[in-house]
C-alpha cells in the first residue's frame, strides 16, 4: 500500500513541469494544487482516525482504496485544470483511509518497535518514490505521455486491492464498533484532550518542519531545475531519480541504524548536516556538484519522518487512531506552506523561495528534546 501510494506521488512530482505545460499552471495554481487537497484531507481525515479507534478497520482500508483508484484513474485522463484538481482532492482523503488506516494497524502490531516498524515502511514508500519518476519517464519514452504512467499506477492499485480484499485482518471485536456515535464522540472528545498535551504537539511542530525537507522540497524539485538550474525537463526528472534513490538507500541504511543508535541524537546530526548540505547545493553553480550534494541531501533525510511518527504514535498508547488523527489537525497549518511558497516564489523568484526549505532543518534542533541514555533508549517514549 505504502509503495503505490508513493509510486503515484512520485511520478505526480516528476511531471509537474510537464504539467505546467499542458494545462498552462502559474505557481500560485500549483501551490493551489499543492495545499487544497490536502487541507480537504486534514479536514476529513481526523474523523477516519477516530474510526479506526472505534469501528472497522477493514471497511476504511478497502472503502478508502476504492476512491484510490478512482482518483489515480481520473488524474490520467483529466484535460482541465479543474479534473486534475479534484483528482488530487480525491486521492488525499482516500490514500488516509487506504494507507494510514494500514499504517494504524502496523503500529499496533509492535507497540516496543514502532520506530524500526516505520522505518521498514517508509523504506517501501521509498521504493514506490524512486519508481514514481523512471516510471513517468519510461511513460514518456514510449509515447504514453504522463498520463500513461497513472493509468498504470491505477492498474497496479487495483491489483493490491483485490491483495488486501483477500487479507486477513487483525481481530476488531476490542474496540467499541456497536457504540455509534456515542463512541465517536468520545473520541473527538480524547483527540482535543490530546491537543492540549505539549509532548505531543511537539512531534507534530517537528513533523510539520521536517516536511520542509521532504515531501515540500520533493514538490518543487522538478521545477527548481527546469526554472532556475535551466536544464530541460528530461533531466529534471532524472535529478529527482537521484534524489529518491539516494532516500531509498538511505531509508534501507536506516533500519539496522536504528537498531544500535538512538534515534534523536541521530535526528540532530543529520540536521546540522542537512543545513551545511543544502545552503551548498543552493549555492553550487556546476551541475556536477549540485546533483552530489542532491543525492546527499537525499540521504541525510533518511529516517526522519519514520522517527519522528513513531514518537507520534508512542506519545498516545493505545490510541493509534486519534494519533493519525490529531496529526490531521496540525496538518491544516502544513496544508497552507506550499501555497504561501508557490506566492513567495511568484513574487520574488522560486531561487530565494528555496532559501526558506532551511527552515525545516533549523527547527529540529530547536525543537528536539534531550532524551536520557537509557537501555535500549531508541525505542523509549517522549
Amino acid at each position: 500500500m505504502e509503495f503505490v501510494d508513493e509510486l503515484i506521488g512520485g511520478a505526480k512530482e516528476a511531471t509537474w513541469p510537464l504539467l505546467r505545460t499542458d494545462f498552462a499552471l502559474s505557481y500560485v495554481q500549483i501551490g493551489l494544487i499543492m495545499s487544497v487537497p490536502a487541507i480537504i484531507a486534514d479536514l476529513v481525515e481526523p474523523a477516519l482516525g477516530i474510526l479506526a479507534d472505534i469501528w472497522r478497520r477493514r471497511v476504511l482500508i478497502l472503502a478508502g482504496g476504492v476512491i484510490f483508484c478512482v482518483s489515480a484513474a481520473l488524474t490520467g485522463i483529466s484535460h482541465k485544470f479543474w479534473l486534475l484538481l479534484l483528482s488530487f482532492i480525491l486521492f488525499y482523503p482516500a490514500s488516509g483511509s487506504f494507507v494510514n488506516v494500514s499504517q494504524i494497524i502496523l503500529m499496533d502490531s509492535e507497540p516496543l518497535r514502532r520506530e524500526q516498524n516505520m522505518a521498514r515502511w517508509t523504506f517501501a514508500g521509498s521504493i514506490g518514490m524512486a519508481a514514481g519518476p523512471l516510471l513517468a519517464g519510461v511513460s514518456s519514452a514510449l509515447g504514453a505521455s504522463w498520463r500513461g504512467a497513472f493509468l498504470f499506477s491505477t492498474a497496479l492499485s487495483a491489483v493490491i486491492m483485490v491483495r488486501v480484499w483477500r487479507s486477513r485482518f487483525p481481530a476488531e471485536s476490542s474496540r467499541a464498533e456497536d457504540k455509534g456515535w456515542p463512541a465517536f464522540r468520545d473520541g473527538l472528545r480524547g483527540a482535543g484532550k490530546a491537543l492540549l498535551r505539549a509532548a505531543l504537539l511537539r512531534w507534530l511542530a517537528l513533523l510539520r518542519f521536517s516536511d520542509l525537507m521532504l515531501d515540500v522540497l520533493f514538490g518543487f524539485l522538478a521545477l527548481y531545475f527546469v526554472d532556475v538550474v535551466g536544464v530541460p525537463a528530461v533531466e529534471a526528472v532524472l535529478a529527482l531519480t537521484l534524489w529518491t534513490v539516494s532516500g531509498l538507500v538511505g531509508d534501507f541504511l536506516v533500519i539496522p541504524i536504528l537498531e544500535r543508535v538512538p534515534a534523536l541524537p541521530y535526528l540532530r546530526a543529520t540536521a546540522v548536516a542537512m543545513i551545511t548540505a543544502f545552503a551548498l547545493f543552493l549555492l553550487a553553480a556546476p551541475l556536477g556538484i549540485k546533483l552530489a550534494l542532491l543525492g546527499l541531501i537525499g540521504l541525510l533525510k533518511s529516517g526522519w519522518y519514520a522517527i519522528l511518527e513513531a514518537r507520534l504514535f508512542s506519545s498516545l498508547p493505545g490510541q493509534a487512531g486519534t494519533a493519525l488523527a490529531v496529526s490531521n489537525v496540525a496538518g491544516l497549518v502544513g496544508s497552507l506552506i506550499p501555497l504561501g511558497l508557490g506566492a513567495v516564489a511568484e513574487a520574488a523568484g522560486l531561487k530565494v523561495m528555496m532559501w526558506l526549505l532551511l527552515a525545516g532543518p533549523v527547527m529540529l534542533l530547536l525543537l528536539l528534546p534531550r532524551e536520557r541514555h537509557q537501555q535500549g533508549g531508541h525505542r523509549g517514549n517522549e
